[in-house]
């Protein structure tokens, strides 16, 4: 199953939609705003597309993508406003939340940090029994949210390229986005069959995934995604 992460301000989910599973939706911290949202949505029903919301640390100026000094609190009422907008926005439609993903910096911290997994987990708590979490294999999140009763879906990033401990490689660094479409088939098959994934150093790590992700403003998006759907063999 592939999922993107869109309304995000690169305008091309009509692109992508006919070729993926599933779509996370930024709600308002790191990008968007309802107009923007209800687009989506109405391309997601379209499509049979389904629904996530995709909410991050309250902060657009730097879309999300570095760690935030915020309050317990102060995040937990931010992942919940952004969660309900969209809501509002779905119910509308007359459409269904499927899942939550965390975004950016967000997404990265759940994942090692215990503390803030818990907070991440209260937030949505509202929600625990009617949709999924998309979360990364072995990781804090993944831990938290089987202990207290949370329907998880594994997540993979499809264009991204990881570290030895699962980690992803930080932006910053050489190799950590994958653009071209042969080299992620590869690294995706290699996963969604065997639950291996070549690390940076080329070290072979165990992982676990059912969903992979295709960033929307990576290079060659909508042209990773029509390829994957065309060759990846699930």
């Amino acid at each position: 199953m592939i999922n993107c992460d869109v309304g995000e301000g690169v305008n091309n989910e009509a692109q992508l939609m006919p070729y993926i599973q599933s779509c996370n939706i930024a709600c308002g911290g790191h990008a968007g705003d309802e107009k923007l949202m209800s687009t989506v949505v109405q391309l997601a029903i379209k499509q049979k597309v389904k629904i996530g919301a995709h909410p991050s640390y309250p902060d657009k100026l730097n879309f999300g993508r570095k760690t935030m000094v915020i309050s317990a609190e102060d995040l937990k009422e931010s992942i919940q406003a952004q969660i309900n907008s969209l809501i509002k926005v779905i119910d509308e439609k007359g459409a269904n939340l499927h899942h939550i993903k965390a975004h950016g910096a967000l997404y990265n911290d759940i994942a090692k940090n215990r503390e803030l997994a818990l907070v991440f987990l209260e937030a949505i708590l509202p929600y625990k029994n009617e949709v999924n979490i998309y979360i990364p294999f072995n990781s804090e999140i993944e831990k938290c949210a089987i202990k207290n009763g949370f329907k998880i879906i594994y997540e993979a990033f499809a264009d991204r390229n990881y570290n030895n401990d699962l980690s992803l490689v930080s932006r910053d660094k050489k190799d950590a986005i994958i653009s071209d479409p042969i080299a992620i088939l590869k690294h995706v098959t290699e996963i969604n069959k065997f639950n291996k994934v070549t690390t940076i150093t080329g070290k072979k790590v165990s992982i676990k995934a059912t969903t992979f992700c295709v960033h929307s403003d990576t290079e060659n998006a909508v042209r990773i995604v029509a390829y994957l759907h065309k060759n990846l063999i699930t």
